[in-house]
């Protein structure tokens, strides 16, 4: 799966939060201030071309959807951050939210019950 820049993820972030949606549809859902309908076209189709999103043509125009989920996508990026940024290793990625004070005791132990949880058969 290829890296997306800040704009085609918030691209992205859109198509997530709506579903289907025509160009002016995403628009709308973005940020302030808001891009360009031709900006937001481009980036469409960059991201079509990347694979990350397809569309169903309505005469001429296009009904874009997303082809990777938010949960896939964020799986991925969040293990290139840990390969990257921590060799590898979560415990070295929580080690370092704990010493930033990003990451409280309590924080702690409800992340150990979840992977408790989760593990159970």
């Amino acid at each position: 799966m290829k890296q997306l820049t800040k704009a085609e993820e918030q691209i992205m972030q859109a198509l997530w939060e709506t579903g289907p949606a025509f160009v002016k549809d995403i628009i709308e859902v973005m940020p302030e201030p808001k891009p360009h309908y031709n900006t937001v076209s481009t980036l469409v189709k960059i991201l079509i071309e990347k694979g990350f999103v397809d569309f169903k043509a309505y005469g001429k125009s296009h009904q874009y959807f997303a082809l990777v989920t938010k949960d896939a996508y964020s799986h991925k990026t969040v293990n290139n951050i840990v390969k990257g940024y921590f060799d590898g290793s979560f415990s070295n990625m929580v080690s370092f939210f704990v010493k930033e004070k990003e990451l409280s005791i309590s924080d702690l132990e409800k992340l150990v019950q979840k992977i408790k949880a989760s593990q159970k058969p």
